[in-house]
């Protein structure tokens, strides 16, 4: 099983942010269009004018940002929670064991980000399926597998999740949506809506009408398939749709989770100034799990230096949350990194075939 090595990377600049071989081009193509993809007939056409090139330039410079893995895909990304159900889960695997543990979590389809972090709790994995029924089965079948316990840590509030985040630091953040204003709860979709949920999944094809493509493949009309992704991104099921880039290829692999242990009463409040706090890219609350776990503030931090993002804990994050009990958890190793699958109903396999 590969996993990605996270080590250090130099700091040159804009050019070094987003890692060599990148021009102005594909620079502004990574920088300027994680969210602002247009919802066209030819949206790539519609960059292209943007870019001043062709738009044949535009499709072959971004299937050359995915073959280089730059790129994850161009397409949705869906707010956690709004289909169907998931969580995020910890377990403490022996050192000798972690390899063949990951492999293990990564066999099930439902798992789709798996990381090694720097704590006693050393693996981190998201598990999001059709189903609450089919995310618990999938946790508890990894328990079966590995004989280790797996500790479900619950979303219970969004302060701020987004999961872009502008390349280069001079350029302003994408205004962020208040707490009290973000869309919650699962969303009604219809047969319509999950064929379409469906085939965008994986992102849009690389060709002059991709919307026409997605169209024939989910039964729908261009037209409607542009009138339903634009209602899903107004009711908060899509959470942006764009270019979807990896941070660690561009550079930024110095990545920490922040946990905070913050009372109960005023977390919400924390959350929220703590959701302002400029470098932090994810802001949540989950569920404790004492004696373990007693963190239920959460926040992400990205940099391209360990000693830059260690700082913006210890310098930013103390004027938004005091003196609260916190642990920093670095990311080590990549075991998976991929977007969220939503099957249509009654498509999903809970874990892959041994064979497979």
């Amino acid at each position: 099983m590969r996993a990605t090595k996270i080590g250090p990377s130099p700091d040159d600049g804009a050019q070094a942010c987003a890692g060599p071989g990148l021009d102005a081009l594909d620079l502004r193509l990574l920088d300027d269009f994680q969210r602002a993809f247009p919802l066209c007939e030819r949206p790539f056409a519609a960059i292209a004018e943007r870019l001043g090139c062709e738009a044949g330039e535009v499709t072959a410079r971004l299937e050359a940002l995915e073959r280089r893995s730059i790129v994850s895909r161009v397409g949705p990304v869906f707010a956690p929670g709004r289909i169907g159900a998931s969580t995020l889960a910890a377990m403490a695997a022996p050192p000798e064991r972690l390899e063949s543990v990951a492999g293990c979590v990564n066999r099930f389809p439902a798992v789709n980000h798996n990381y090694e972090r720097e704590h006693e709790l050393n693996l981190w994995f998201v598990v999001a399926a059709p189903s609450a029924g089919e995310r618990d089965e999938t946790l508890a079948a990894i328990r079966r597998r590995t004989g280790l316990e797996v500790l479900d840590l619950r979303l219970e509030r969004a302060y701020h999740i987004d999961l872009g985040f502008p390349l280069w630091p001079r350029r302003p953040a994408a205004p962020r949506i208040p707490a009290a204003d973000a869309p919650s709860g699962v969303a009604r979709l219809d047969a319509r809506d999950r064929r379409l949920v469906g085939a965008i999944q994986d992102g849009l094809p690389l060709v002059p009408r991709p919307f026409a493509v997605v169209g024939e493949r989910a039964g729908l009309s261009e037209a409607e398939v542009l009138r339903r992704i634009g209602r899903l991104l107004r009711e908060g099921v899509i959470k942006r749709i764009g270019v979807v880039v990896r941070h660690r290829e561009l550079g930024f692999r110095a990545n920490a989770m922040v946990v905070f242990d913050a009372p109960d009463a005023a977390v919400d409040a924390l959350g929220e100034r703590l959701a302002r706090v400029g470098p932090v890219t994810l802001c949540y609350r989950r569920t404790r799990r004492p004696p373990l776990w007693p963190y239920n503030l959460y926040c992400m931090l990205h940099g391209r230096e360990r000693a830059e993002v260690t700082n913006q804990a210890k310098n930013l994050l103390p004027a938004a949350l005091g003196g609260l009990p916190r642990a920093i958890l670095f990311s080590r190793r990549r075991f998976r990194q991929r977007g969220t699958r939503h099957s249509p109903a009654g498509g999903a396999r809970t874990e892959v075939p041994a064979s497979g």
